[in-house]
């Protein structure tokens, strides 16, 4: 393939949908399985189990991408607001910025000399778009996409917390807490190895990091359920 044709994928290019993802996906089995967990350990039927499961599913799905919206977007407002100033001072003191990405490339190594002749190139190119990379650190590699996380987290979310009411829906009564905590704790594994692959990071690290915080959730709310059962 051509150098000149040749386009690299690195890791970076994936965090918009990445964070989001892996965030959904593990709180989706976090939080529905620890939910489980513990109306189960409260002694619970087979079908206030299932509901409340359910219920949680639909509760933190929904939160997961409200929540994910407010948040993109008041970074996303952010961004706009800086490029807009951004903008007003290239029309106002153009050579100002000029001299303000000169300095920048000066910091990183250039001479003044082809310092100054980057910037004049990047700047009569796009100076809007060199100012929001190189002074803002803004670009579409890493551009916020408030729906585009919305919607990631909630699917994901979602798709975490079928797994912990599927368990559910065919384990004996009894022993659902056991069984989902169990299951649980492997999709955890699997589900950090995952994200760490995707995000380049090594696949033990990622699977540790993400099973040890699962199982200290479900463990807290075992403990509740159980103390609330026994008061009951």
């Amino acid at each position: 393939m051509s150098r000149l044709t040749h386009r690299e994928l690195h890791m970076v290019h994936r965090i918009g949908w990445l964070r989001a993802a892996v965030l959904g996906a593990n709180d989706g089995l976090v939080s529905t399985s620890s939910l489980v967990v513990g109306v189960a350990s409260a002694g619970s039927d087979h079908q206030a189990i299932l509901i409340a499961g359910l219920a949680g599913l639909v509760a933190g799905a929904m939160s997961m991408a409200a929540g994910e919206y407010v948040s993109v977007s008041s970074q996303s407002d952010a961004e706009q607001a800086d490029l807009a100033r951004e903008r007003t001072e290239l029309g106002s003191d153009p050579a100002g910025e000029l001299d303000e990405l000169t300095g920048i490339y000066q910091a990183r190594g250039l001479d003044y000399a082809l310092a100054r002749q980057v910037a004049e190139q990047l700047t009569a190119k796009d100076a809007l778009a060199a100012h929001a990379r190189d002074e803002l650190g803004i670009s579409e590699t890493i551009e916020t996409r408030p729906v585009q996380a919305a919607l990631v987290s909630a699917l994901t979310f979602a798709a975490g917390a079928v797994l912990p009411i599927l368990v559910a829906l065919f384990a004996p009564t009894g022993q659902v807490g056991w069984i989902v905590a169990g299951s649980t704790l492997v999709g955890l594994a699997v589900l950090g190895s995952l994200g760490a692959s995707a995000g380049g990071a090594g696949l033990v690290r990622g699977a540790i990091r993400v099973t040890f915080w699962g199982a200290i959730a479900m463990a807290a709310t075992a403990s509740i359920g159980a103390i609330f059962g026994v008061a009951a």
